[in-house]
């Protein structure tokens, strides 16, 4: 993912449905770099299903991956994770827009101090992001509220990344060329 751009790291947003295979593929691509690889979490476990979640996500990474949780401050962690050597995986945002939405942070402001931070970053790094406006209008106004909050983030992360890949049943599209294909297949 190394855009030969000094001072700059290449960016690319991965997007897709819930168990679309994003996080494997993010996952992929980040082993397949030259660089450290560096596991930005925004899950937290607040259940017992969540925890069994978040333990099959890092027995899939191994012990190769470091771990950084993130759940409230992403722009602070990936703005002291960046460096040339590493490669950082955001998994996801669309669990930290439910932390920032649910913490009654203002979400305009965090997205953006997110975008802002992007065009900053030394390394590569790769977002995680659910596509969820692909299917029926939520029936509350809460979630309502969180599904456009999400299409603006992630509208507004295509813009700020080099790249965007939408993965579908395992399968990544490119939909933002912006990064060397060689590093995404």
């Amino acid at each position: 993912m190394d855009t030969g751009r000094a001072g700059h790291g290449s960016s690319l947003l991965v997007l897709g449905g819930a168990r679309s295979g994003k996080s494997a593929f993010a996952q992929a691509q980040a082993e397949a770099s030259r660089f450290e690889p560096i596991f930005i979490a925004t899950a937290q476990a607040f259940d017992a299903e969540m925890e069994v979640r978040i333990a099959a996500h890092a027995r899939a990474r191994g012990s190769r991956w470091r771990l950084i949780e993130a759940p409230l401050d992403l722009t602070a962690a990936l703005t002291s994770a960046s460096d040339p050597a590493r490669v950082l995986v955001v998994d996801c945002l669309t669990l930290w827009l439910t932390n920032v939405m649910l913490g009654g942070d203002d979400v305009d402001a965090a997205t953006d101090a997110l975008v802002d931070v992007v065009a900053r970053l030394e390394g590569p790094v790769i977002f995680v992001s659910n596509e969820v406006g692909s299917g029926i209008v939520p029936e509350n106004a809460l979630s309502r509220r969180f599904r456009d909050a999400q299409g603006r983030l992630n509208q507004a992360m295509a813009r700020a990344c080099d790249g965007v890949v939408l993965v579908t049943a395992g399968l990544p599209f490119i939909l933002k060329p912006g990064v060397p294909a060689k590093v995404w297949f």
